[in-house]
């Protein structure tokens, strides 16, 4: 098949891609001279009776649970459509933000509705790619041609929608998926009219290989790095070096040169923890390290891309890196400390829902031909389905996608069991839900949408 891209950008229902649920999916497929060549795809996904969503997020999309109902697809049918029509091979999917978000709900609705979370973004000459890095490296090192957006405060701004506004261009309405899809093809075309070069290397660096031979230990050199965790006054851009390998699989620590090595360099590991993990102040010492996860798209460049201005503006004078360079390099132990430091991170909380425990390990390959059978079973298949799962996880998740999809399938104790899921769940989270209805109530004139969300809640809220 010829090579695409396929733009998209979600609607949801919270920011938390565990549990919150993606409500409108948009998206436009393009060739690689970024034309449409496809008509827009615009999507509902239907809501599920066991979930509330975040009013908050309800308000700014506009986009209520009933809505979904009424012109949605539900999940199982989504998940097929998008995995056989959307993510087609030879597909490289964009977005923006989309490696840190979207994506992360992709992956979660297809884990809770048995798909494979990840083939979809890289198997069969499938990749993806954020334009949000591709946009913080533009700016911060070939601007010119574009103009770009400031907020009141004179800070730089790089969200899409301001991007658009400041350059003219087609977004008619912010927090709609398909409209922001179609902002998102015009600022595309925009960073490549006006910046070729950049472009098409950002393109080619989303390859976590090639990635890994700039960010490489073995071969060790600085390397320009865009990243949102640096700071805006710095075009959040600066000069890195790879010092260990990271915590987390494909993944390595680097060191921000902008910043004198000096104080760090004797520190026992548990010291540089204390810096790290100290709570955050205007005055508190901060390690300057990152951990860069090799196949999220970072926005990474050789050293030579700099120019002299490009130095000036970033501070990234070349005496001033040479200098923190060679105190790294006469420090050997350093990087080792750093990683030490690093594993004494807190854990994060174990999670004891599977929906949640994504992450907990992969998939057994002796249970992906039982997964594939529990998505191509009609209901009354289901019925009579019971696979002896090698992954603990996936039996609760088989009991959910029944109760939310195809209740008709469930046996009797399934479907106590199920009710008695949903109550729990409810309950514990209606009385948030109820007080944020009250709070949002005295702040905004949008009362349909206020009454919607309560007429869900109470449709859904458990008998007492």
């Amino acid at each position: 098949m010829a090579q695409t891209f396929f733009f998209y950008d979600l609607e949801t229902s919270s920011l938390n891609s565990r549990f919150g649920r993606i409500m409108q999916f948009a998206g436009i497929r393009t060739d690689m001279n970024l034309e449409t060549i496809s008509e827009p795809i615009n999507l509902l996904v239907k809501m599920s009776d066991d979930t509330l969503p975040d009013p908050a997020a309800i308000m700014v999309t506009g986009i209520t649970p009933q809505a979904t109902l009424t012109d949605g697809l539900n999940e199982p049918e989504f998940c097929r459509y998008i995995q056989e029509e959307i993510f087609t091979p030879d597909t490289t999917i964009v977005g923006f933000n989309n490696v840190r978000f979207d994506d992360e709900f992709i992956r979660h609705t297809f884990w809770r509705n048995f798909y494979d979370p990840y083939e979809w973004s890289w198997s069969e000459g499938r990749s993806r790619w954020d334009l949000l890095d591709v946009v913080r490296m533009v700016r911060a090192l070939r601007p010119d041609g574009i103009r770009w957006p400031f907020d009141s405060e004179g800070k730089a701004v790089n969200k899409l929608e301001p991007i658009a506004k400041e350059n003219e261009l087609l977004h008619t309405k912010a927090h709609d998926a398909l409209s922001d899809v179609e902002a998102l093809i015009q600022v595309a075309k925009l960073v490549r009219d006006k910046q070729p070069k950049m472009f098409e290397y950002l393109l080619g660096i989303r390859d976590k290989k090639k990635v890994a031979a700039l960010v490489s230990l073995d071969d060790p050199r600085p390397f320009v790095y865009c990243s949102g965790r640096y700071d805006v006054k710095y075009e959040k851009t600066t000069l890195a070096f790879p010092i260990a390998p990271g915590t987390k699989p494909g993944s390595v620590l680097v060191y921000d040169l902008r910043e004198d090595p000096t104080p760090f360099l004797q520190a026992t590991p548990q010291a540089l923890a204390e810096v790290m993990f100290s709570k955050k102040t205007q005055d508190a010492p901060r390690l300057p390290v990152k951990e860069i996860s090799l196949n999220r798209c970072p926005a990474v460049a050789p050293e030579s891309v700099l120019r002299d201005e490009d130095r000036e503006r970033l501070h990234l004078e070349k005496e001033l890196i040479a200098r923190h360079l060679k105190l790294l390099l006469s420090n050997p132990a350093f990087g080792d400390a750093v990683r030490t430091a690093f594993e004494m991170r807190e854990p994060y909380e174990p999670q004891t829902d599977p929906e949640a425990q994504l992450y907990d390990g992969f998939l057994n390959d002796k249970d992906k031909p039982r997964m594939a059978a529990v998505r191509n079973a009609n209901p009354e298949q289901l019925a009579d389905f019971h696979p002896d799962f090698a992954d603990e996880r996936l039996s609760e998740l088989l009991l959910r996608y029944k109760g939310r999809w195809y209740s008709g399938s469930l046996s009797d104790d399934e479907r106590v069991a199920w009710e008695n899921y949903r109550s729990r769940k409810l309950r514990a989270q209606l009385p948030v839900y109820m007080d944020m209805l009250v709070k949002l109530s005295h702040t905004t004139a949008d009362t349909f949408v206020l009454e919607e969300l309560q007429l869900w809640a109470e449709s859904i809220a458990p008998i007492e």
